[in-house]
């Protein structure tokens, strides 16, 4: 189990860990760590918050920081599937070439635009923000991983290889179980907290994971690693959306 938290802390962030050695055993039960990555960042992310404000930032200087930590802790590795999706799906290509483009290292014009656009509205969405949403927030980190790493182990892969089949091959048949688990026990605790926006944020996070699933499969025959960090920041960034409206 420790190999395995480790291997998704060394995946899913830049959270310095112990070097191991990876084999499929010790990846069985990773995807049910990733939440877990989530729950660190979010606990990273309240402290920064009431750090900075007691420091004395104002509102601008604290939404650019809270709005790009989570890439850093993360190594933006949703970020790049998200750009890469991006740009697979605005070049109306067949399918293949579609793939084709998610494995292409280089950013294409749409993708540029598009990150720029989410960066935008993540610092305008953050600034929103306050000291009773942000636990929520900080939630969202959690719950936005428990549906993607679902989704990796149950969801039709539009590869064979990559990193989500890899992932989802290695993995125990018990880790979607374990991973339904862990998101029943954050909705309880997001209902617990706030039950009117706790209760938004989970019905934006099943939402947003209906339309992740429809779109994979029509545009894309499937998903991969790339698409399900797409999943994973258009959901956090919902979300958001959602806490600034009902804040």
């Amino acid at each position: 189990m420790l190999k395995s938290m480790i291997i998704a802390f060394s995946t899913y962030s830049k959270i310095p860990m112990p070097q191991i050695e990876w084999d499929k055993k010790s990846m069985h039960y990773s995807l049910c760590f990733f939440p877990f990555v989530g729950l660190v960042i979010g606990v990273i992310f309240v402290f920064g918050y009431e750090i900075l404000r007691w420091i004395g930032f104002g509102k601008i200087a604290i939404s650019a920081i809270l709005t790009v930590l989570p890439v850093l802790l993360n190594g933006g590795i949703h970020m790049d599937g998200f750009l890469d999706t991006i740009d697979a799906k605005s070049s109306y290509q067949p399918k293949e070439e579609k793939l084709r483009i998610l494995k292409d290292p280089h950013m294409g014009a749409f993708a540029a635009i598009y990150g720029c656009v989410y960066l935008l509205l993540s610092f305008g969405l953050v600034s929103e923000i306050n000291q009773h949403t942000i636990f929520l927030v900080a939630a969202g980190f959690i719950y936005s991983r428990i549906l993607s790493g679902w989704s990796i182990k149950t969801f039709l892969k539009a590869k064979h290889d990559g990193m989500a089949a890899t992932t989802s091959d290695a993995a125990s048949k018990n880790v979607k179980w374990i991973l339904i688990i862990e998101g029943i026990c954050t909705a309880i605790g997001m209902l617990a907290f706030d039950f009117v926006r706790g209760g938004l944020c989970i019905l934006v996070g099943l939402g947003c994971l209906f339309y992740y699933r429809k779109m994979a499969y029509k545009v894309f025959g499937g998903i991969t690693g790339d698409i399900a960090g797409y999943f994973l920041q258009l959901c956090e960034i919902f979300i958001l959306a959602i806490l600034a409206v009902a804040k």
